[in-house]
Formats: structure tokens, sequence, C-alpha cells
């Protein structure tokens, strides 16, 4: 129990450290990732309106399993599909205090593959 919560609050610092570096402009909007043990959930955010431009997950993906890197690629992928039909290229990675491994790296890979520049 207490190992849990020290891993949520070592994230959290993390999570406001990255977040004094990075914020999402109309021309260059903030890609923010949030990985829970089932499922992968993305946002691109524009910080200077305060509003959320697309949002996509392993749920709406109608992935069969979602926590994997399969399923991470693959919500990357869709992910950049959408955002470069609604006119956008260029994002901020936001890693919301998550290790750049894994899942996050799989989705940062895939979303890269399908035309998104970070």
């Amino acid at each position: 129990m207490k190992q849990n919560k020290l891993k949520r609050v070592q994230r959290q610092r993390r999570k406001i450290g990255i977040r004094k570096r990075i914020f999402g402009t109309s021309e260059k909007p903030r890609l923010t990732v949030y990985r829970s043990l089932q499922q992968i959930y993305v946002q691109i955010i524009d910080d200077m309106q305060g509003k959320t431009l697309l949002s996509w997950s392993s749920v709406e993906a109608k992935l069969p399993i979602g926590g994997n890197i399969d399923s991470a690629t693959e919500v990357g992928k869709q992910l950049a599909e959408k955002a470069v039909a609604a006119g956008i290229t260029k994002v901020q990675f936001d890693r919301n205090g998550f290790r750049y491994h894994g899942r996050i790296k799989a989705l940062a890979d895939g979303a890269r593959e399908n035309g998104l520049q970070f």
C-alpha cells in the first residue's frame, strides 16, 4: 500500500516538472497520454484556449486488449490519422509523468509513423 502511494506521488512530481516546460498553443498543441492497467488514452490540447482538440483511446478504437504495446501503437496511428485530417501536424509530447518506454514509446512511434511531428 505504501509503495503504491509513493509511486503516485513521484509520478505527480514528474508531471508537474514536465508541465512547467510544455505548453500547447494553437500552432503546436500538446499531445498528452494517460495509461491505466487496461487502457491507454490520448488527447491533443490547446492550452491557450483551454480546449481539447482531439481525443482517442483504446476503448474508442475497440481493441480487444487495450493494455499492451500493440494496442498503444494502433491508438497512436489512429490518433495521428485523425489529427492530420483535422490539420494538426506538429505537437508537443507530454508523457504525463510516465517513463518514456513500453506503451508510451509505442504510442509515440505509432503517431510519428502516420504523420505527427514532435
